[in-house]
């Protein structure tokens, strides 16, 4: 900026010029100070007012990249927004389907757990009707073993009463030699009655006349003849290498013996057509 320029009036001569002189340089000096301050205010207006340009256009560049940043971030928000909505929408599908599937497995389970309770249920019942089955099936055969134990007691009290009757129906008979024992059997069930005596040891034969000498025990014998009317009888024994023949004898008589000193007895139960049935009868020790 260029300095302004002033016309000053030509001093006065004298004494009142120096005065006037000196006034002249006083307001000369005023001025040039108020022009130098006019300089100043002026150049600092400029400065200002570039100052103010300049701080005008940072402003409007801070306030074009806030609008800038603002829509950056409200893009980003609408962004971001969206996303949570699409992953919001996405959770509450996931967690429809695994409501639905957390229903439709329970269902099954339940249904499932059903099943089985009924399938126990009637398992329990045929179970229960088994056992109830066999504890019917084990009185029943309790029951018949009561029934055969009573029927075997009273059997037992038949047999024993046989027995008894057994026992006195036992006599005792002499034999051939006129030796009179012990008891003579008559029948099976006094044969069994001496057995179980167990005086003497008994041993059952049966002859015929085609039997050549058959081995009873520690003898042998041979049938020679028999006759059915008369209750009779013919045998041959052999005993310690001694041949005896016992002649027309008769049923339940003690053919009686010896071997080695020690009695032997042959009876004779029953005579068939040629042939006989009977027992030997030992001693339970020999005799030396």
């Amino acid at each position: 900026m260029s300095t302004p320029q002033y016309n000053y009036p030509a001093p006065p001569h004298g004494g009142s010029n120096i005065k006037t002189a000196l006034a002249v340089g006083a307001i000369i000096a005023s001025l040039g100070a108020n022009g130098y301050l006019l300089y100043d205010v002026h150049n600092l207006r400029e400065e200002t007012l570039h100052t103010r340009t300049i701080i005008q256009g940072e402003i409007d560049t801070i306030n074009e990249n806030s609008s800038v940043m603002t829509s950056a971030q409200r893009k980003h928000m609408e962004e971001l927004r969206e996303d949570l909505d699409n992953r919001s929408r996405q959770l509450n599908q996931a967690a429809s389907q695994a409501k639905r599937e957390a229903l439709t497995y329970a269902d099954e389970k339940a249904k499932n757990l059903e099943q089985q309770q009924q399938k126990s249920a009637q398992m329990l019942s045929s179970s229960i009707t088994d056992v109830k089955t066999a504890a019917e099936t084990v009185n029943n055969r309790v029951t018949d073993v009561n029934k055969d134990v009573a029927g075997v007691k009273t059997e037992l009290a038949s047999t024993k009463t046989d027995l008894d009757a057994t026992k006195m129906d036992l006599k005792k008979v002499s034999g051939d030699l006129g030796i009179t024992s012990g008891f003579v059997a008559t029948n099976g069930k006094e044969i069994e009655e001496l057995r179980r005596r167990g005086e003497r040891n008994i041993v059952e034969f049966a002859l015929t006349k085609k039997d050549n000498l058959k081995r009873v025990g520690d003898i042998s014998l041979k049938l020679q003849k028999a006759d059915l009317k008369k209750n009779r009888f013919t045998v041959m024994v052999q005993a310690d290498d001694k041949t005896t023949e016992k002649k027309d004898k008769t049923v339940n008589e003690p053919l009686q013996f010896y071997v080695s000193k020690s009695l032997y007895e042959v009876v004779v139960n029953s005579v068939g057509k040629d042939q006989i049935a009977g027992y030997l009868s030992t001693p339970k020790y020999q005799s030396r």
